[in-house]
């Protein structure tokens, strides 16, 4: 129960702000849920040995999302770099760990500033159908793949990463996502082949397991269940979108690349 009422309250919430509020509205959104995201990741690198550059990759997070829309994410995140090494510098750091924990903050902005900032280019670049489309494709693949895995999964998908997750869950879940999108794209991006919607929707629904695969990793390696609690009956805010933090950038190159 606490599941489907925290997706009735977030749920509104979210499309509303996608579809009834300015770009820089979905801009603000994303760096707030790349924030919350980063507190996750954070939390998690602890189970790997790593420390962070907390405040500083928070601000790059921040500003990673804000880069994507106008095609400055190189100068981002090499000044992160940059900035990075020199307060490596200044800690007085020395051992193996100073290369993991630099490389562990700067792929916090790869792994949710680019992603975040690709969502807010949609909207720009393809509309805010476009935005919305790519997050329906997801939630319904996801919610299909819970439901139906446990009522009909049998095989697991990655024993030893997710041992939850199945094959049956999975393949149901990608037909229902990729069906949506199949049927809905014509209306949202224009005319096109049935081959080529349905390529798309299987490039999206995939990517999207593949996220959910690689957070299932992060916790696995870190020891927990849940990347927070800050959703009841959903986990934390990584929970909800490492679908998204893998669909999105595919769904983005499948749309203006080539």
């Amino acid at each position: 129960m606490a599941r489907v009422l925290s997706a009735a309250v977030l749920l509104p919430v979210v499309f509303g702000v996608i579809w009834f509020l300015p770009p820089i509205a979905i801009l603000i959104m994303a760096q707030v849920a790349g924030l919350l995201a980063f507190r996750e990741y954070a939390s998690l690198s602890l189970g790997f040995g790593s420390k962070l550059f907390r405040g500083l990759t928070a601000i790059g997070v921040v500003a990673t999302v804000a880069a994507v829309p106008h095609d400055l994410v190189a100068p981002v995140l090499v000044g992160c770099s940059l900035v990075m090494a020199t307060a490596s510098l200044a800690t007085g750091s020395v051992g193996s760990a100073v290369l993991p924990n630099i490389a562990s903050s700067l792929f916090a902005l790869i792994y949710l500033g680019l992603p975040l900032g690709i969502v807010a280019k949609l909207q720009v670049s393809a509309g805010r159908e476009a935005v919305v489309l790519l997050l329906a494709t997801i939630m319904v693949s996801d919610t299909v793949q819970y439901y139906l895995g446990r009522l009909f999964g049998r095989t697991p998908l990655s024993p030893t990463i997710s041992p939850n997750k199945t094959v049956e869950g999975a393949v149901c879940g990608g037909l229902a996502g990729a069906a949506l999108l199949s049927l809905l794209a014509p209306m949202v991006l224009g005319p096109s082949s049935v081959v080529q919607r349905a390529l798309l929707g299987v490039v999206v629904v995939t990517l999207g397991v593949v996220g959910d695969l690689f957070e299932s990793q992060l916790k696995r390696g870190a020891d927990v269940k849940d990347a927070s609690g800050l959703i009841p009956g959903h986990g934390g805010i990584l929970d909800r979108m490492d679908s998204v933090l893998f669909a999105a950038p595919g769904f983005y190159l499948c749309l203006h690349v080539g």
